[in-house]
């Protein structure tokens, strides 16, 4: 059914191998290689390539290879394989790039909130913290009445030591979700289908008729953009990293394809 390129099939390899290696034999492998946000104790930069080869479960990863078994190798044998597997991992590492950015601009608030407290520690800007932290749900009821306390008794050493230890690790507790997985460089690799076979028609399972590769990559990218403004309560779907693969898969191809005047 597939026509599986060297690449392609060694990409395909390495993602099964890695999952099976972090489920079973060596979990620890997610904390090393997953992309963390900067900022936290666990980021390495390494992670904007490594993060690429791991996944969240079996789910995850079928959705991602699938895509690359499908898209990947009509682009492997009209590069060869060190051009694709570098435009895979380009796009995976300008992902990451694009991912770590809104990250940082989203975590902005929260960042603010802990320098001001480990300079001058003060129970409503504890209490400001532990909100922003938890997204505005009341489980965090211990540290809630950390910082009544610490409003009460502003002057008291061991609430202050406290407040400052609990600030570092609600922070850093922000900051221990990591993305991981293929998206963006396989986002990178469907917008390269697109803009060479533009006018190839598609059959999704969840398009009712054939839609040419042109419109299915835009609609996509529509989609993507929609959720990543408007977020929605418990998506942890890194969207903007996947806008961020095919952003540079478009500036790649681009220049490589730069005077071409046929496509298909």
């Amino acid at each position: 059914m597939f026509n599986l390129t060297p690449t392609v099939r060694n990409l395909l390899i390495a993602n099964v191998l890695l999952l099976v290696i972090s489920t079973n034999l060596l979990p620890q492998v997610v904390q090393y290689g997953a992309l963390f946000p900067v900022g936290s104790v666990l980021f390495q930069p390494w992670q904007f390539l490594t993060y690429m080869f791991l996944h969240a479960g079996w789910g995850h990863l079928i959705g991602n290879m699938f895509g690359l078994i499908s898209f990947g190798p009509l682009l492997e044998q009209r590069w060869g394989g060190p051009r694709f597997l570098f435009f895979w991992l380009i796009c995976g590492f300008g992902s990451g790039l694009l991912y770590e950015g809104v990250r940082t601009y989203e975590l902005r608030p929260l960042t603010e909130l802990r320098r001001d407290l480990m300079q001058n520690p003060t129970g409503g800007d504890f209490a400001e913290l532990v909100r922003t932290a938890s997204g505005g749900s009341a489980y965090m009821a211990d540290e809630m009445a950390l910082a009544d306390a610490f409003v009460r008794s502003p002057n008291d050493p061991t609430l202050r030591a406290t407040v400052v230890q609990e600030t570092q690790k609600l922070y850093q507790t922000v900051l221990a979700s990591p993305m991981l997985g293929a998206s963006g460089a396989l986002f990178g690799v469907l917008f390269a289908f697109a803009y060479l076979f533009p006018n190839t028609e598609l059959m999704l399972l969840f398009f009712p008729f054939p839609i040419k590769a042109k419109y299915f990559v835009f609609l996509y990218a529509i989609y993507e953009l929609y959720n990543g403004v408007h977020r929605t309560p418990g998506d942890n779907v890194a969207h903007f990293a996947h806008l961020g693969g095919l952003l540079i898969g478009f500036l790649v191809l681009k220049y490589w394809e730069r005077g071409r005047e046929e496509f298909y």
